[in-house]
């Protein structure tokens, strides 16, 4: 059932304020300041025109009742000199408590990212997610000046000065007081039901072009590959113009809202206004009296048509923060088990049991009731069609997904009653296309082992064959590869992914057929790291090119999700009519065809 848009505009507030809430208690002393500050300014401006009122009495009974002028005006200096004082503490424990909110928002934020499963990360941009995270942040910052530096004030002021102006005369106060009531409320609905939901479309916009400009430049030698620089520019011009008519109508809806509140205020001024002057006008109020509520007026009126504009910063920023906050409320799919503890791995025995599988909108399980073995020190090539479930097989054993049924063992211990940092550390993966950071060549093959020496790295590179083209860069090991690791050939890559997984050490290593796309050379100073890496360690090698997985101690022929064939290579070879053996002799035609030509 779809929610109305004032409905869900006032979810989107109670689930952003709640949000924010939860974050102010951990700075709760400086929020205690800052409420305490703003309030104790903002009285004494609600004085300050008691005696303006007084100091014009004063003033009007002559020369002689100049004492009382000078009385007011010390009173009214030494009022403004607080409210001043107050306001400089304030803002400084603001300025500290947003920061530090907004930093552990982003933090917090990262850290579920992160988390999230393999799935969502595939099906959302990361231009997306970072546009979500940085917008939310400074719209903290907004949300935070308009609760305690804007809307709070406000009240105080508005809830003070009708009780001063009620305290004189209660129907002038009375007035106050139902044109504020009625004025706060209709511009919350206005923002709520008029502004709000064409401020969260233009934000979805804003989202979809962030996606849209990271998506184009991460793949940007794609898009040269291809000359399509102009195609991609229509791309994004499409997008900019829907976001363009989104935003333009938010901020004509945005100024329509302000235009209705400033015609209440005028009404209200003329209200106010002339009711004091009625008064005057009967002898019931002096030359005091009308500057008392005209200062006071003043106020009123300076506050009320500043908290039109509160409110739709507060709208602004609840629209800007949905996508933050919602980040918070995303279910983390695949979790630690309460008190999970670290796996130990000493051996590296592997063991599918009874296992049950299925992708989320799949109808049909990739395994049912799935049991394979694999020992400790054994190298397994995994062989099979596209989709035949090989990728799969790897992905569950790391745990990026939790099973329907069964378990998956490592060395006799359920993989889903540890943590899976600890099951990670202990497998060390190479892909067919690894992914290498932005940073340089040295942290990127450390990156399996935080803290590793400059030795240890340097030993891992010569072990993967990548230390000669490392020094041969004019920074060395300092070199930054570039965003996913552009900088260098697809073979320099795959060395570097070589040498970080020799340095992670791990019992269990995992192969993404690595040679499959590089020139001859290349291969065969990988296969022979690859050699090496295997040695004493329980290996998995997902087969693209049968010739890889001539040398394994066993094959597993997979075919919609299950094992139909296991063997060595001479074994299945004979099996004339078996998957594999078709599968080899289609991939020796290819080649002889490819020698031919």
């Amino acid at each position: 059932m779809t929610q109305s848009p004032g409905k869900a505009g006032r979810h989107a507030i109670l689930s952003v304020l709640a949000f924010t809430v939860r974050h102010w208690r951990s700075q709760k002393n400086l929020v205690a300041a800052i409420v305490a500050g703003v309030s104790i300014a903002t009285l004494s401006e609600i004085v300050i025109p008691i005696y303006a009122g007084s100091m014009i009495d004063a003033v009007a009974r002559g020369p002689g009742a100049g004492a009382g002028a000078w009385r007011a005006l010390g009173a009214m200096l030494a009022l403004a000199a607080v409210a001043v004082g107050c306001r400089q503490a304030y803002f400084l424990a603001i300025s500290r408590m947003t920061t530090a909110v907004m930093t552990q928002v982003a933090e917090d934020a990262f850290a579920r990212l992160q988390r999230f499963s393999t799935d969502w990360h595939a099906n959302n941009f990361a231009g997306s997610s970072v546009r979500r995270i940085t917008r939310g942040m400074w719209a903290l910052d907004l949300l935070h000046d308009t609760l305690l530096l804007a809307l709070l004030p406000s009240i105080v002021v508005l809830l003070g000065s009708t009780v001063v102006l009620a305290a004189h005369w209660p129907l002038l106060g009375a007035i106050v007081l139902a044109g504020t009531a009625f004025f706060i409320a209709g511009t919350a609905l206005l923002s709520l039901n008029y502004v709000a939901p064409a401020a969260r479309l233009s934000n979805s916009w804003d989202t979809r072009m962030g996606g849209a400009l990271a998506d184009a430049i991460s793949c940007n030698a794609v898009v040269k590959a291809f000359g399509a620089e102009a195609r991609e520019d229509a791309r994004l011009a499409g997008i900019l113009a829907k976001w363009r008519a989104r935003t333009t109508r938010t901020w004509i809806f945005g100024t329509n809202s302000g235009t209705a509140q400033n015609v209440f205020l005028l009404a209200l001024r003329a209200l106010v206004l002339g009711y004091v002057l009625l008064l005057w006008s009967r002898g019931e109020a002096g030359a005091g009296d009308v500057a008392l509520v005209l200062t006071s007026y003043a106020i009123v009126h300076g506050y009320l048509r500043d908290i039109g504009m509160h409110i739709r910063n507060l709208q602004r920023s609840v629209n800007d923060m949905e996508e933050l906050v919602a980040f918070h409320d995303q279910p983390i799919e695949v979790s630690d088990k309460e008190g999970a503890g670290d796996i130990a791995v000493p051996a590296g025995r592997i063991a599918f049991e009874h296992v049950t599988f299925h992708y989320g909108g799949h109808a049909e399980p990739l395994y049912r009731d799935f049991s394979v073995a694999i020992e400790a020190g054994e190298r397994i090539g995994l062989v099979g069609r596209s989709g035949s479930g090989k990728t799969t097989f790897v992905k569950l054993i790391q745990r990026l997904y939790d099973l329907k049924a069964g378990r998956i063992t490592v060395d006799g211990q359920d993989i889903a009653e540890v943590t899976q940092a600890s099951l990670r550390a202990n497998i060390a993966i190479v892909q067919q296309e690894p992914i290498l950071f932005h940073r340089s060549l040295a942290e990127n093959i450390a990156y399996g082992r935080p803290g590793a020496t400059m030795a240890e790295i340097e030993q891992a590179a010569r072990l993967a064959n990548a230390h000669d083209f490392v020094v041969r860069l004019p920074k060395g090991y300092g070199t930054l590869v570039g965003e996913r690791g552009v900088k260098l050939s697809g073979g320099e890559r795959q060395r570097v992914a070589l040498a970080r997984a020799f340095l992670a050490d791990a019992p269990i290593l995992i192969l993404d057929e690595a040679t499959s796309s590089l020139d001859s050379e290349s291969e065969h100073l990988i296969q022979e790291a690859m050699e090496r890496l295997m040695t004493g360690r329980t290996t998995i090698v997902i087969a693209h090119r049968l010739s890889t997985v001539r040398a394994m101690d066993r094959i597993l022929v997979f075919d919609k999700g299950r094992i139909i064939e296991e063997g060595n290579h001479a074994s299945l070879i004979r099996h004339t009519d078996g998957l594999y053996r078709g599968l080899f002799e289609r991939q020796a035609l290819e080649l002889a065809k490819g020698w031919a030509a």
